[in-house]
């Protein structure tokens, strides 16, 4: 399958049947996020596997809508590590930290999508409250989350899945 097909089908999913992420694919899902490009490839990605009871208890109880999946994969960046550009006067002292664990979890949903795991990226919590309940180090900061397993019976795409704008809205061709 093309990436493209591969990128077409993916659907965020809200669905998921309770059998767990079997390890093997767990381990290609990361093994793709470290593939991913990052700022002069200083990787400050840091992922944290939640699959545990506690973990997802924990997840739950700051009111992630995680749609009973049973994984999450919390993504966030080392502030040591990440990249920054003191020169940016639009951005000063720009940091690549969210930029490229955005673009790491990314490659791991189209990954984890290939190798028939549904995901569905999460935002909705506040990354403070994140950092204490998981007794994160103080420079992991949380970018998101994403919701990870088999879709159920019942899965399918949102009816707002499909639509897209057109190219001419989004591109700009100088």
């Amino acid at each position: 399958m093309s990436f493209y097909d591969l990128a077409e089908r993916r659907y965020s999913e809200r669905y998921f049947d309770p059998q767990p992420v079997e390890q093997k694919k767990i381990d290609r899902i990361l093994a793709a996020g470290r593939l991913a490009p990052t700022a002069c490839n200083l990787q400050p990605q840091r992922i944290y596997v939640l699959q545990s009871e506690e973990a997802l208890n924990k997840a739950r109880g700051m009111r992630v809508s995680h749609f009973n999946a049973p994984l999450l994969m919390l993504v966030c960046y080392d502030a040591e590590t990440a990249w920054r550009n003191p020169g940016d006067r639009w951005y000063e002292n720009y940091c690549s930290g969210e930029q490229d664990a955005s673009i790491v979890a990314a490659t791991m949903m189209y990954e984890a999508e290939e190798l028939g795991v549904h995901s569905v990226w999460l935002r909705g919590f506040d990354s403070a409250e994140v950092a204490d309940v998981f007794a994160l180090p103080a420079s992991h900061i949380p970018v998101m989350m994403f919701a990870m397993g088999y879709p159920s019976a019942v899965s399918k795409p949102g009816p707002w899945h499909s639509q897209r704008k057109p190219l001419e809205e989004t591109v700009i061709v100088l």
